[in-house]
């Protein structure tokens, strides 16, 4: 007997010869393409040593650093360092200040640049081509620049030394981005489908709730997480507005601290590890919404 396949099994067998075809040609790697995984590889090194001298260093005691410097291992964990920065500072407070004022900008921002967005992407308002350029004259403004007028402006008002001061400020600094940001987004948008949407009776606010924010909701989650990490590392509108050791944050937390109190290089590695770990931590947990933000804006 032949060994033949019959139609119905050459049929069957051509999806599996595909997927063979594709393994294989997945498995299959150019000289180009290690190449720019070694370069990569090399890169992501170079990013990942800064973090692991300040690890090793914040649990080393003053006497192994004295030793063996700052690249050799620590001999025991020593966590005099780590608690003595925590009840200088009282980080737990410190924390709540900045993720409070994070968390609260980034909302604010989000939202206030959704609807400027929408009423100058969709809404066609006049003026709009220089409405933008104003918006994105104000993120081209150095901080400096801004310090003293809103110093004397939050003077006048009473909300100097108040986390309220810095949520203000980087209110309306994250919301101009944002604003210039989105408003080019939704100036894309299929008119069929805003049309279509009219037709059906929906009014404005339905139209932006039902159709605009689930479409958009990718790139809100990409300048959410953005807004929330540009303002947890910012310092200094925070060192200017913000006096009372009641109402720092944790970057004006550590560098006030190492100007008033003399401290051993185990100590600020410890300060740097404990305001770090933060923002680190909000970025692994959020890695796959701001992935998927990205690709989702990247591909129509």
């Amino acid at each position: 007997m032949a060994a033949t396949l019959t139609a119905p099994d050459a049929v069957q067998d051509q999806p599996r010869q595909k997927r063979q075809r594709r393994r294989s040609g997945r498995a299959r790697k150019t000289t180009g393409d290690w190449v720019i995984l070694a370069v990569a590889a090399l890169i992501g090194l170079l990013i990942a040593v800064p973090f692991l001298l300040i690890l090793a260093n914040s649990f080393k005691s003053p006497t192994d650093y004295a030793q063996g410097g700052p690249l050799s291992l620590p001999s025991a964990l020593y966590l005099d360092g780590i608690t003595a920065f925590w009840e200088r500072v009282d980080f737990p407070r410190k924390l709540w200040n900045s993720f409070f004022i994070s968390g609260t900008v980034a909302v604010l921002a989000v939202g206030i640049s959704m609807f400027n967005a929408f009423a100058l992407g969709i809404g066609r308002v006049r003026g709009r081509t220089w409405l933008v350029l104003l918006i994105l004259l104000a993120n081209m403004l150095p901080q400096e620049v801004l310090l003293y007028p809103l110093y004397f402006m939050f003077r006048q008002v009473g909300l100097y030394d108040s986390v309220w001061a810095v949520i203000i400020i980087f209110t309306v600094i994250q919301s101009a981005f944002g604003t210039y940001l989105l408003a080019s987004v939704y100036g894309t948008f299929p008119k069929e489908l805003l049309e279509a949407a009219s037709l059906d009776g929906a009014s404005r606010w339905q139209i932006l709730w039902r159709v605009i924010f689930p479409i958009s909701r990718p790139t809100l989650s990409v300048l959410l997480i953005f807004f929330f990490i540009w303002t947890w590392n910012e310092f200094l509108i925070p060192l200017t507005f913000l006096v009372g050791n009641d109402n720092q944050t944790v970057p004006v937390a550590i560098t006030v601290l190492q100007g008033d109190r003399l401290m051993d290089v185990t100590t600020t590695s410890a300060s740097a590890l404990l305001g770090l770990l933060p923002t680190l931590i909000f970025f692994l947990i959020f890695q796959r919404t701001l992935t998927r933000g990205i690709t989702a804006g990247a591909v129509k």
